[in-house]
């Protein structure tokens, strides 16, 4: 067995995780666009599971998945959060959370859902956000906010919390 098999054979058993990327996008008026699984409850922003067995970076996926589920096609700002969270019935996932920016009258008008995916799309005032958001999401959506607010850098997360140093 030669050294590059050994090493295959480390990294094939090294544990896996999941990893989502996802856009935070406002209106003109400070509103948040939210959109509507169907898969689940709850609503969620635009964004999903990152093709890691692609090699696609976290930042290519917030894209990538953008454009599926809404339609649009923008380059992601800024980092604005990471977030180790676990959940109940899967494994921890590695949350990137990206400022998409502020969209105007014309880029709301050209949305357009995934529909195997989404049942519908709205924008959420930052304090009826709790109404519509559940757990880390929620925590992870208002750290975001809060580092667009200050011009901080991007904010370390877990499970929605910093994490205890």
């Amino acid at each position: 067995m030669t050294t590059t098999d050994d090493y295959a054979t480390y990294i094939a058993g090294l544990p896996r995780i999941l990893a989502g990327a996802a856009c935070l996008f406002r209106d003109a008026t400070d509103r948040v666009l939210l959109v509507e699984p169907n898969y689940r409850d709850g609503w969620a922003l635009p964004g999903g599971t990152i093709e890691s067995d692609t090699g696609e970076s976290p930042r290519a996926g917030a894209r990538r998945e953008t454009a599926e589920e809404i339609g649009l096609d923008l380059e992601p700002g800024r980092l604005l959060v990471v977030d180790w969270a676990r959940g109940p019935n899967r494994p921890p996932i590695a949350a990137y959370l990206f400022d998409g920016g502020v969209l105007g009258e014309a880029q709301l008008a050209a949305i357009v859902l995934q529909e195997e995916e989404l049942l519908s799309w709205k924008l959420v005032e930052r304090s009826a956000l709790p109404d519509h958001l559940l757990g880390s999401l929620l925590l992870r959506v208002q750290a975001a906010l809060e580092a667009l607010d200050s011009g901080a850098g991007a904010v370390e997360l877990e499970d929605g919390r910093p994490p205890v140093l």
